[in-house]
């Protein structure tokens, strides 16, 4: 199965997570959406991360970060110039 790594951003009540991860290039499951729906999964895998507090401060980076679906108050596709 072809594969592509989107960057993406994810909210919590707490931090602004930023990281890639991979997803299949077309078709069943090639949005976020989808991925995120996916009740086979609880945790999404990110590397390549970036984790800021919400209400500001210094990022952290780390190579792998797995994120809890059940936390997760906002995804999106990071856009250049989105932190």
């Amino acid at each position: 199965m072809d594969n592509r790594v989107e960057r993406i951003v994810l909210e919590t009540d707490r931090h602004l997570i930023t990281g890639d991860l991979t997803m299949p290039k077309d078709g069943y499951r090639s949005r976020l959406s989808d991925f995120l729906n996916r009740g086979d999964i609880d945790f999404v895998p990110l590397v390549s991360v970036e984790v800021r507090p919400i209400e500001g401060g210094d990022a952290v980076a780390h190579e792998f970060l797995a994120v809890a679906r059940t936390h997760i108050q906002l995804a999106y596709h990071h856009k250049n110039g989105d932190q």
